[in-house]
């Protein structure tokens, strides 16, 4: 599914229990950085259980776009063979990454630091994510830029004819940013630092250690985490096996709690920690869930995790927790209608520039579906056990992330619900529907046979 094909309107109703143990796709975060580091490496680096949505292919074609040979194999892995750092050459046509911000962020990253010109364009929903963030340190980096007001999509981009390593702070709790600005750091000579005053998602440090960078992460007098990055290494290939993805486990994870009589394990899930939010909230919520076989893989903590139907409770959930879960706060609000009581959730201002407004998409969605819920600029307080719940229609304003979350809710409400728009889902989850099914859940494209 293209990001320009015409809308799915999918409906989803409550049947019977979620049963089953199923296994989500590969974690997002992973496979997008694997075929990236994999084009910068010099050789050949081998992906199991790659992500294979839009988001992801999209990167695999920026990758292709400056030299690389990425491939899929028989057995369904990919293979990338590198052509290493300073060595991109021209793309000849314009990089379309769709819906997808993470590639789109990333990829101005690498492509920033090499004497190459680029343009990018987006769907509709990418073209209003703002770009600034990532392209005001490249142009302290050297880059040229010319951009759409505001800086946004579609935005070309030269690189320096050779980049001058910085020192950053983050402005914002964001794992786009410092990820942007290490990977523009690999081709600049000298000592490229990132302060992060507030700690986010470390993929990017941990990936580029594991491929042959030189990289170190320390605290500083104030606590914030400064990594250091020494530039132009030569990377060397790997063989990852990509995890499965905690936010598109999140989905499953919501849905056994809140359908009477489920039991649900999801397999091989990464725990990494800062991307655990949404179980220690659950958790604290009352939700039954185990962590079963623990292990690591790739440098990741994973375990299998099962879930059992549970009376929640509404909590606070602290602003502080908002960078491990950021993505999640749309199925968590579902998880909140479910609960006894209010539950506040804290520093969201990062919704507001996701796919879309997803605080407000959120606060809309769950008005249209009987459940009572209050918005501010940067909090979201819904309250549980609505008497009469479902029964809307959702726009979902070309999110996934937001069909997905009132799918989840129209399984457990006491009418079906409606998105817009089902085929945004392609390009995080692509067989959402499919795993939903095999659990025993009604989702359908014809409102009348969810009913």
């Amino acid at each position: 599914m293209s990001h320009t094909s015409a809308p799915v309107p999918l409906t989803s109703a409550a049947g019977s229990p979620l049963k089953g143990t199923i296994r989500v796709p590969g974690d997002k975060s992973i496979s997008h950085r694997s075929l990236m580091f994999g084009a910068l490496a010099v050789g050949r680096t081998t992906v199991l259980g790659l992500l294979e949505s839009e988001d992801v292919l999209a990167t695999a074609d920026a990758m292709r776009a400056v030299g690389a040979k990425i491939e899929k194999q028989d057995d369904g892995s990919y293979t990338v063979d590198g052509i290493g750092l300073g060595s991109l050459l021209e793309p000849e046509g314009v990089i379309d990454f769709g819906n997808a911000g993470t590639g789109v962020r990333l990829t101005m990253g690498i492509f920033g630091s090499h004497n190459i010109a680029a343009t990018f364009v987006g769907d509709a929903s990418l073209s209003k994510r703002p770009m600034g963030r990532v392209l005001d340190p490249l142009r302290e980096m050297g880059t040229n830029v010319i951009a759409r007001d505001g800086d946004r999509l579609p935005a070309s981009i030269r690189g320096a004819e050779q980049a001058l390593p910085i020192t950053y702070r983050v402005p914002m709790p964001s794992a786009q940013v410092k990820s942007a600005v290490l990977l523009a750091g690999l081709n600049a000579p000298g000592v490229t630092t990132v302060i992060e005053p507030i700690a986010t998602r470390d993929h990017t440090e941990k990936m580029l250690k594991g491929f042959g960078a030189d990289i170190s992460v320390s605290l500083n007098e104030a606590g914030e985490r400064v990594i250091k990055l020494t530039g132009q290494p030569e990377l060397k290939p790997q063989d990852i096996d990509v995890p499965a993805d905690p936010s598109s486990a999140a989905f499953p994870i919501v849905a056994a709690l809140i359908v009477p009589g489920s039991d649900v394990t999801i397999e091989n899930v990464m725990l990494n920690e800062h991307r655990t939010g949404i179980i220690t909230t659950l958790i604290e919520m009352g939700g039954d869930i185990e962590l079963l076989n623990k292990r690591s893989a790739g440098g990741e903590e994973v375990a299998d995790i099962r879930v059992k139907h549970s009376l929640l409770k509404g909590i606070t959930v602290p602003a502080k927790r908002a960078p491990s879960m950021i993505d999640e706060y749309p199925v968590l609000a579902i998880a909140a209608a479910f609960a006894e009581g209010d539950t506040f959730m804290l520093g969201l201002e990062e919704l507001r520039v996701k796919e879309s407004d997803r605080l407000a998409a959120v606060a809309r969605g769950l008005e249209a579906n009987g459940i009572p819920c209050v918005e501010t600029e940067d909090t979201l307080t819904v309250t549980g056990g609505a008497s009469d719940i479902g029964g809307g229609t959702v726009v979902t304003h070309l999110d996934h992330r937001i069909a997905m979350s009132f799918l989840i809710l129209g399984i457990a409400a006491h009418k079906p619900v409606t998105v817009d728009d089902g085929a945004v889902i392609a390009t995080s989850f692509p067989t959402f529907t499919s795993l939903f099914e095999e659990l025993g859940a009604k989702i359908s494209a014809n409102s009348s046979e969810a009913a």
